[in-house]
């Protein structure tokens, strides 16, 4: 089988494999894209705090 032939094959199976998923909806992007960042800026705001406080006691043992 020549490479052009395999290459062929290869997009061929690469199509039929993305038909076969299951793509979520635009409510569910949205829902989980709002997650992401709500769960993100919890985590921001938890590590500022700690190294904020971390920084405080450290500066008071120094």
């Amino acid at each position: 089988m020549s490479q052009i032939n395999k290459l062929v094959q290869y997009i061929r199976d690469s199509k039929n494999e993305v038909k076969k998923v299951t793509w979520p909806t635009k409510k569910e992007v949205k829902q989980h894209t709002i997650l992401v960042i709500v769960i993100s800026l919890a985590v921001a705001f938890f590590l500022g705090l700690a190294d904020f406080i971390l920084t405080k006691v450290i500066e008071q043992i120094i």
